[in-house]
């Protein structure tokens, strides 16, 4: 398989192992849509780490793929791409990327799909689709002005260019440079600790916060106040408040 899936202790490794760039062909893409649909449906998947092993994140697509397809194909094609990581972006679950070395095109489309990003300090990332005469195709033109802003995202999609893991940290395109040897050590302990947590309430935080972002501010509001009090109901609720009531805060054990 190119891409395999590993659940420890709640969490779940999407990993891609397709050497030696993990170019995403269509295959990789199609596995990626089943693999966040598993981890989205599976209760013993509390988080999600996105990891393209020690080497490389994803370089980008599969070029000479591309290439064999006219335009009809890819019109046929396109969705199916940007489905993928749009499954990936909507697992209602807290999910990681690790980025080691290449994240470029896609691999940085695919980044942008987590809700965190940590990143070795040899880590490049860009969208150099413009300089195939291209643009980013799986969602880097939206996802990646929501998270840096539109002008920093047109700098980077105009010009192609890549950047290291510091000025990525300075735009706000990753969230954390540690250094390479640590970054999956990292990532996992991020997602242990969110497995822990209280899995309605985060699915409820992420699903406001994503929803949110996508409408009015009154609408937004309406979505978290729903979410909000709905989560009156939960077992979880009762745990935690009873625990902050009785033991203080930060103590409560959630199921």
């Amino acid at each position: 398989m190119t891409v395999t899936f590993e659940v420890r202790d709640g969490v779940g490794t999407i990993l891609l192992d397709r050497p030696p760039m993990n170019a995403l062909d269509v295959a990789i893409q199609d596995r990626l849509r089943e693999l966040a649909e598993e981890a989205t449906r599976r209760e013993d998947v509390r988080s999600v780490i996105l990891y393209g092993g020690e080497k490389v994140f994803a370089a980008g697509a599969d070029i000479k793929e591309m290439q064999a397809m006219d335009h009809t194909a890819m019109v046929l094609r396109s969705k199916g791409l940007q489905d993928a990581f749009t499954a990936v972006a909507r697992i209602p679950k807290p999910v990681v990327a690790a980025v080691t070395g290449y994240a470029l095109g896609g691999g940085c489309e695919l980044a942008l799909c987590a809700d965190f990003r940590i990143a070795a300090d040899n880590a490049k990332l860009g969208q150099p689709e413009i300089l195939l005469g291209l643009i980013p195709g799986a969602g880097g033109t939206q996802r990646l002005a929501r998270l840096i802003g539109p002008s920093r995202a047109k700098d980077l999609i105009f010009t192609g260019r890549m950047v290291k893991a510091e000025e990525a940290l300075t735009l706000g395109l990753v969230d954390r440079v540690v250094p390479a040897a640590e970054v999956y050590e990292q990532a996992h302990a991020w997602a242990a600790k969110l497995a822990k947590g209280p899995a309605l309430a985060l699915r409820a935080a992420k699903e406001s916060v994503d929803a949110g972002l996508e409408t009015d501010l009154d609408t937004g509001l309406t979505i978290e106040r729903n979410w909000f009090s709905g989560l009156f109901a939960t077992e979880d609720r009762e745990r935690g408040m009873r625990s902050f009531v009785e033991e203080g805060p930060g103590k409560a054990t959630f199921r």
